[in-house]
């Protein structure tokens, strides 16, 4: 692959691609094990977000990379540019919602909150469904 001027060695770009396929799939088997490890609730969703979405952006980053040509990498992170913007705008989204919905069940623990913001609204209001 050539960059400005400068011959970038296969070997290279396949390490480069090994090592952040790797380094991704470890983060979202760090994330599975959280899910099924980590009892209470916001250290599942800790788990189930932050690792798991670092792991994707990293094999994405690895697939655009494996195009090997400077054009080919930019058209492959415009494939995966709308899959990780996804999951940046969704995964925090539905962690909110889990962790609303576990402390309107009373799957929290209460007395492990610091800061209780939603001690008014643990009813669902009329005609919210």
């Amino acid at each position: 692959m050539n960059v400005l001027g400068l011959e970038i060695p296969d070997a290279v770009i396949d390490t480069t691609v090994l090592v952040l396929i790797l380094l991704g799939a470890l983060l979202c088997l760090s994330a599975a094990v959280g899910l099924l490890r980590f009892r209470a609730v916001p250290s599942r969703l800790h788990a189930a977000t932050k690792p798991q979405v670092l792991g994707l952006l990293l094999i994405c980053l690895a697939v655009a990379l494996s195009q090997r040509s400077v054009g080919g990498i930019l058209l492959g992170l415009a494939l995966v540019a709308p899959i990780v913007l996804m999951q940046f705008a969704t995964a925090p989204l539905s962690a909110h919602i889990v962790g609303r919905q576990a402390y309107r069940n009373g799957t929290e623990e209460q007395r492990t909150l610091v800061i209780d913001e939603l001690a008014q609204s643990k009813q669902t209001p009329p005609a919210a469904g």
